[in-house]
């Protein structure tokens, strides 16, 4: 049996012309703001600066892309950043000032001595080597 598998699912269909149904209402609800605005202001020179405003919001809604997103996405995730909780974990601890010098330097001492481990050659050797007999051990145990 065979089925039809839909291709560009991510292209919108376009109805109004050239514009997706989105765009439609993105200009439509521009222009009819503008048009209550100049209807409210009842002056052409008055309501000019809100109209263009409005009506590059409204093209910018249904136009623009930023990397390959529609602008409202980016206007959502901007809202969402501002007017959300916000969860800062990292804290500044200060720490205790030394007296003086002296116990400054024995304390870097004592801090190096515990951060620092040191081996000594033959010790090392000889965890090499006790490795080497477990691992040769454990392979005769293996091969038999």
């Amino acid at each position: 049996m065979r089925f039809q598998v839909p291709q560009f699912i991510e292209v919108e269909d376009k109805i109004f012309g050239p514009l997706t149904l989105k765009q439609f209402i993105y200009l439509a609800g521009g222009a009819g703001l503008s048009f209550v605005v100049y209807v409210f202001l009842n002056n052409l020179f008055l309501s000019a600066i809100p109209i263009m405003a409005i009506m590059a919001a409204s093209a910018t809604l249904a136009f623009y892309k930023v990397n390959k997103r529609p602008f409202i996405n980016v206007m959502e995730s901007a809202f969402k950043y501002y007017f959300g909780n916000k969860l800062f974990i990292w804290k500044k601890a200060e720490k205790p000032q030394p007296k003086d010098a002296e116990t400054a330097i024995k304390d870097a001492k004592n801090y190096a001595s515990v951060m620092v481990p040191k081996i000594a050659d033959s010790k090392l050797k000889d965890l090499a080597w006790s490795l080497d007999i477990k691992e040769s051990i454990y392979s005769d145990k293996n091969q038999k």
